[in-house]
């Protein structure tokens, strides 16, 4: 942790719901006039797109599981702890972009799922921005999470996620949806063990939960909108935190737990700003001290 370069990293698999946690800092970062050096967790991954799916193809016809980007062996990790270290200490490091869909080739001049070339971080910025799928991640080798000054983790009940990423993969990026169940599948055991736990190391948790019926989400034709879902917002210390506040602002909100904050889904983007722009009042605050 850095206190005159702070870090900020929001987590969370793939179809969580990252980027819309991700566009509420935005929001706020541009309201408070914060200029953030962005990383985008996908540009971390070891293997472009079809490196990938080779590499999963030989496992597989040895009756081996493949390899998974939740795990370890498709991300450059401790090139991950080395930019968060790095950006802590004096603001530097390095960042490239992951090729995604047919906008970003034709703008890049690159293939989808390839990378742009490794390039230094920007000049000046206030903080380092992390959205992806390791920002708290843990291992024998690497400890990304302990760089991190502020830690939002975004996990939605399973099945509300796994209907996120259905519709996600299909709709926007063009795989079957046979192809996204086996992904799935091939990748529970670097869920269980590499993006669950990261869940007990954030500062904060958004659970998105549903309150239609998502038992089987693998015929759901549409995505459970935030009107037909309650948050819960979980805070790893609540010390500080003006429940009171946030109780009378929020409508319909309740506290379940002493630690946690339930919201109707409507309210998302009220709540989070509600919650995070103090937050970044106070690393901000902190920063401009020691300048």
């Amino acid at each position: 942790m850095s206190a005159k370069h702070p870090i900020i990293a929001v987590t969370g698999s793939s179809g969580a719901g990252t980027t819309t946690v991700k566009h509420t800092f935005q929001s706020i970062f541009d309201r408070e006039n914060v200029n953030p050096a962005i990383v985008e967790g996908d540009s971390f991954h070891r293997f472009t797109r079809d490196e990938m799916k080779q590499l999963i193809d030989d496992a597989e016809r040895l009756g081996q599981r493949g390899i998974s980007h939740f795990g370890p062996e498709a991300n450059l990790l401790a090139e991950l702890e080395a930019l968060f270290r790095g950006y802590g200490e004096s603001a530097v490091g390095r960042r490239r972009l992951y090729i995604h869909n047919e906008e970003q080739s034709v703008r890049q001049n690159l293939p989808m799922g390839t990378f742009t070339e490794w390039e230094d971080l920007p000049v000046g910025t206030d903080c380092l921005f992390y959205e992806g799928l390791h920002g708290a991640v843990v291992t024998d080798e690497i400890d990304v999470a302990q760089h991190v000054d502020l830690l939002i983790g975004v996990a939605p009940t399973i099945n509300l996620e796994w209907i996120q990423k259905l519709h996600r993969d299909t709709r926007i990026r063009g795989y079957s949806k046979d192809a996204v169940q086996d992904t799935i599948l091939r990748r529970m055991h670097d869920y269980v063990h590499y993006i669950v736990p990261q869940f007990s190391r954030t500062h904060i948790n958004f659970q998105r939960v549903p309150v239609v019926d998502t038992s089987n989400p693998f015929i759901a034709r549409e995505v459970p909108t935030l009107a037909e879902s309650m948050v819960v917002i979980r805070f790893r210390d609540p010390r500080g935190t003006d429940f009171p506040y946030l109780l009378n602002m929020v409508h319909d909100s309740f506290m379940s737990r002493a630690n946690t904050f339930v919201i109707p889904g409507g309210q998302l983007d009220l709540a989070m700003q509600l919650i995070l722009t103090p937050l970044i009042w106070k690393i901000m605050d902190k920063r401009r001290r020691l300048a």
